[in-house]
């Protein structure tokens, strides 16, 4: 598969949640995610407390999309899970209701505060029903913040990380540029996405951040971040590239090794 960037972490899909609030708006986001290169693009709405996760409503709303933004961009589904308790349950019933294109990978969203332990807990009972979970934003977490061992110990479990991608560039503020830029530096970043939620704030683009990895580290982590690791969680393949720092190798390795999940 050919692809160009891949954001595997958007809000697209009009009247789900907090994101686009109106069609208009999706498309809007749409063409703005195709002209700054992404070639694929996840839908992402909220499963929560607040907002109610309906298979067949997103469905229908995603080829509506699709229709309407043509072909300069393909729209996949999948969700913005919370790690809920009926939610989790509900997830180990049907494992591939809630993940990326129905594959493997899942993407989980934390509580600003939540019990370690018991959340090390829920990630394991993930990993055994078969699904790999995606950590989403932790740079922007208060508990991930305050604990910076958690994104490793974690990852040792068969988790992978997933940064905003705008917290790189300083639109989440301060405290969650320097967490990323932290992530980023010890080499605990599997892919960058951007979380979009509208054309005026939150934008659905990668390639700001992707030049900023690029000048911090280099251009082969940058493709990896925004094209090759969430061109393989689409297909429901194993991550062709991994960070050193998210496993225990040698450094004459280099700055990759592979991953198999």
């Amino acid at each position: 598969m050919t692809t160009g960037n891949v954001d595997i972490h958007c809000h697209i899909l009009p009247g789900l949640d907090d994101g686009a609030p109106s069609m208009e708006i999706a498309v809007g986001m749409a063409r703005m995610a195709a002209e700054d290169g992404t070639t694929h693009l996840v839908a992402t709405p909220h499963a929560n407390f607040q907002f109610r996760y309906d298979p067949t409503r997103i469905a229908a709303l995603r080829d509506e999309l699709q229709a309407a933004a043509g072909d300069q961009l393909q729209i996949l589904i999948g969700c913005d899970f919370h790690l809920s308790y009926e939610n989790v349950q509900d997830a180990l019933a049907h494992p591939r209701k809630y993940s990326v294109n129905g594959g493997r990978y899942l993407l989980v969203e934390f509580a600003e505060m939540f019990n370690i332990a018991s959340m090390e807990a829920i990630l394991r009972q993930l990993r055994e029903q078969g699904l790999i979970p995606v950590l989403t934003h932790p740079e922007r977490n208060p508990v991930f913040q305050q604990h910076p061992e958690l994104a490793p110990r974690y990852i040792e479990l068969g988790c992978i990380v997933q940064v905003t991608a705008s917290s790189l560039t300083g639109d989440f503020g301060k405290q969650a540029a320097r967490s990323a830029a932290d992530l980023l530096d010890r080499n605990l970043i599997h892919v960058l996405a951007s979380d979009g939620h509208s054309t005026r704030h939150r934008l659905p683009r990668l390639s700001e951040a992707a030049q900023f990895v690029a000048e911090r580290k280099d251009v082969q982590l940058a493709r990896a971040l925004v094209s090759d690791n969430p061109a393989a969680i689409i297909a429901d393949r194993p991550l062709p590239y991994r960070p050193n720092g998210a496993v225990r190798t040698s450094r004459k390795k280099g700055l990759w090794s592979r991953f198999r999940s």
